[in-house]
């Protein structure tokens, strides 16, 4: 059986728990490799070997960071099949959807590039009677970032590139579930020019959180998972003195208007809601066409483009829509979930509860579903699915639509179908979401704007990636300098006599 370590100071480290986690293959259901969880002396072991190796790295100039990232982009790039292969095999993503994990996390890295623009700092000069006044932008030290399995390339490298390039180290600690890709990007930042021990990457559990949490040399904590977690990273983090910025759960709705071109609206809500088998935080996961008459034309049009999706293993070619969800725990979550939206008096319009893969009965696949006439009171409404689950509210005014949308505890992306500017630009306007929409199904932001959520979808002050990150990961020191003037007496050209 293949056993995955961690990575500190530069190479693989073999852990000395004796504690293992199994990572699966979610086709087959299948054990294909064990992982090492460390325990909280290897962790501050790490930190330890991380805090001696930022003191060179973040008194290098920020052009020479930026080069390393550089050539982590062209490394990248060289291992993009590669990456998202590895990928594939322990998340169950297909091979496209893969290789756009790696992507969106590379454009945050070619961002990362800019750095010493970003971390120049202001300089006011007379500022008083001979007084010049700067501010600097310094690395905070030692950070940290716990990441989830459901972006196991792209969210490491929001996290690692700017806390690097910013001249920090790192401390990683990615999914148990997905470890693969992380410890690969830690090599490609070796092979780039990263000093050893720059980025450490400690795979673990809970212990490994704690640990971190509690680790007086860290001082900051990166998080992206679901909405307790987050909230728990976040006030113990606080507690302890640490910045944090942890991103949570999400229930994102897609507002669609009488004006709406149906067409469009249903093909963005298949990919928005059924790609990667739900199990994105972007993902639409509640559809709310206004009025009657719009919400049994987009109905009709769903129908059969739901039935009409190919589920299947990353192997069985790029026209696969979906994938394997990541566990057998989040499999039998999501279809108790769809269970009781019919217990509690949903219409399943399409049920994908018998769905079964030929070849493939042990593996996680879960058929996509499609509920009508939820209704804000329903388990499927309130509570993250995190599957190939589509919820319809019918709404009858827009007002009541972004009522509905508004009064969410999550508050992390959502989008609106029109025609209209007007009304687009109310929406925009009034809903108190962090990422928004217009004809635009998910709405991540680009890597030179900031990524993040409101309400309880987000835990913290500053977002992910963009000028942001920069922001999070270091600190201002403001200087105020006076220097005595004697220079105006001009200069003296004739030898002075010896005293």
């Amino acid at each position: 059986m293949k056993e995955i370590h961690h990575w500190i100071d530069g190479k693989e480290t073999k852990g000395t728990s004796g504690r293992f986690a199994d990572v699966f293959n979610p086709a087959t259901g299948e054990v294909q490799a064990r992982l090492s969880l460390a325990t909280k002396a290897e962790l501050d072991a790490a930190v330890e070997g991380a805090a001696k190796a930022q003191v060179k790295w973040g008194s290098t100039n920020p052009q020479r960071r930026a080069r390393v990232m550089m050539k982590f982009v062209d490394l990248i790039n060289r291992d993009m099949d590669k990456l998202a292969e590895a990928l594939s095999a322990e998340h169950g993503k297909t091979f496209p959807d893969a290789k756009g994990d790696v992507q969106r996390g590379l454009e945050v890295i070619e961002f990362c590039i800019g750095a010493p623009h970003l971390l120049k700092g202001e300089f006011t000069d007379s500022a008083g009677p001979g007084i010049d006044m700067y501010s600097m932008r310094q690395p905070l030290g030692v950070v940290a970032g716990i990441t989830p399995f459901n972006f196991p390339a792209m969210i490491p490298l929001w996290k690692m590139g700017p806390a690097l390039v910013c001249g920090n180290a790192m401390i990683l600690k990615p999914s148990e579930r997905d470890p693969s890709v992380p410890l690969m990007l830690a090599k490609l930042l070796q092979e780039a020019g990263l000093p050893d021990g720059v980025l450490q990457v400690v795979n673990g559990d809970k212990d490994s959180v704690d640990a971190i949490l509690d680790n007086e040399t860290i001082q900051a904590v990166g998080f992206v998972g679901s909405t307790p977690i987050a909230q728990y990273i976040y006030e113990r983090a606080s507690a302890n003195g640490k910045r944090a910025q942890c991103f949570g759960g999400a229930k994102n709705h897609m507002i669609i208007m009488p004006d709406a071109d149906l067409d469009q609206a249903a093909d963005a809500l298949i990919g928005a809601g059924y790609g990667a088998a739900g199990e994105r935080c972007m993902a639409i996961s509640v559809a709310v066409p206004v009025g009657e008459k719009t919400a049994d034309a987009l109905i009709e049009k769903l129908i059969p483009r739901i039935e009409k999706l190919k589920v299947g293993p990353w192997t069985a070619g790029d026209d696969v829509d979906y994938g394997p969800v990541v566990t057998k725990a989040a499999k039998e979550n999501i279809l108790r979930l769809v269970q009781t939206g019919v217990d509690q008096g949903a219409e399943l319009v399409v049920d994908g509860r018998d769905f079964n893969l030929q070849g493939y009965e042990d593996g996680f696949f879960v058929g996509p579903h499609l509920f009508d006439r939820v209704t804000p009171d329903m388990d499927i409404y309130t509570q993250e699915i995190f599957g190939p689950v589509l919820s319809t509210v019918r709404a009858g005014s827009y007002e009541e639509a972004i009522q509905l949308a508004m009064d969410h505890e999550y508050g992390n992306g959502t989008a609106i179908y029109t025609r209209d500017g007007d009304t687009a630009r109310d929406f925009a306007s009034r809903i108190n979401i962090g990422m928004v929409g217009v004809n635009v199904p998910i709405p991540v932001p680009l890597a030179y704007h900031t990524f993040g959520g409101w309400k309880k979808s987000g835990f913290g002050d500053l977002n992910q990636h963009g000028p942001d990150a920069f922001r999070f990961y270091t600190r201002t020191k403001t200087v105020t300098a006076r220097w005595p003037s004697g220079i105006k007496e001009g200069g003296e050209f004739n030898f002075k006599a010896m005293d």
